[in-house]
């Protein structure tokens, strides 16, 4: 039996930050707080099973949040410091992701869906039909949001941008993929429309504070030319030397 102490927010926060040392930018702080709550939260539950649709999740998250973050190089770091807040490595995560991806890269809707039949015999195939599987199989399987917006990463991927816009045709896709995985569709249909909607109020918030830090950087620039043309007549108006002289005899 495992006695040991269930690790806390505020020790995946003093985890982070250990890795992680210099201060988030402004709107983007939301966002990794949420994430290292989330991932903290569900990393304690005795339901939850990692697995590489939750970090494809985590990682379509982080990635699509944090575009134009800067300083760029900054990224990196922010993300191996929020894996390793919840004890788990960055490279699995990327790794995993990465596995999902190319397991439907150049794939077609049909394809996809084709992967999701007969999963009783798939659950310890390996790769994405295995990780299908596992979760069609499991007794009690913990959904979790990451999990949904990794579903929904590959559905993107495959499917063409009619049917991710026809609420119809895209709530029936989901209902036939979640039957097959033996959860409910509601969830993660009201997941998917919460991430999908946040999407573009970020990316309008982001325009917002590229506007904002433009302006800003017009103003410093503005004033720093008025204190040069100051500079400048005050320079031309002390006389020089050789003025002085000639007004001296």
């Amino acid at each position: 039996m495992n006695n040991a102490p269930v690790r806390t927010v505020s020790d995946a926060k003093r985890e982070f930050y250990a890795h992680h040392t210099r201060p988030i930018n402004s709107i983007y702080r939301r966002v990794v707080d949420e994430l290292l709550v989330e991932m903290l939260l569900l990393s304690v539950n005795a339901d939850f099973a990692y697995d590489p649709l939750y970090a494809l999740g985590i990682v379509t998250t982080f990635d699509r949040f944090m575009e134009g973050y800067e300083p760029e190089s900054d990224k990196a770091s922010i993300f191996n410091a929020l894996c390793r807040s919840v004890q788990s490595s960055p490279e699995q995560y990327r790794g995993d992701a990465e596995a999902m991806k190319a397991a439907v890269a150049g794939q077609s809707l049909d394809d996809l869906k084709a992967q999701f039949d007969n999963l009783a015999e798939a659950a310890h195939s390996g790769g994405l039909r295995g990780t299908l599987g596992t979760v069609a199989t499991k007794e009690k399987f913990k959904y979790s949001r990451p999990f949904g917006i990794g579903l929904y990463t590959l559905i993107e991927a495959v499917a063409g941008e009619d049917l991710l816009k026809n609420k119809e045709s895209f709530e029936a896709l989901l209902r036939d993929l979640t039957g097959k995985l033996n959860f409910s569709a509601d969830k993660l249909s009201k997941d998917l429309e919460l991430y999908r909607s946040n999407i573009e109020k970020f990316a309008q918030a982001q325009e917002v504070m590229k506007d904002m830090l433009a302006a800003e950087r017009k103003k410093r620039e503005d004033r720093q030319k008025a204190a040069e043309a100051e500079a400048a007549e005050v320079v031309e108006a002390v006389p020089t030397p050789a003025e002085g002289g000639e007004n001296a005899g």
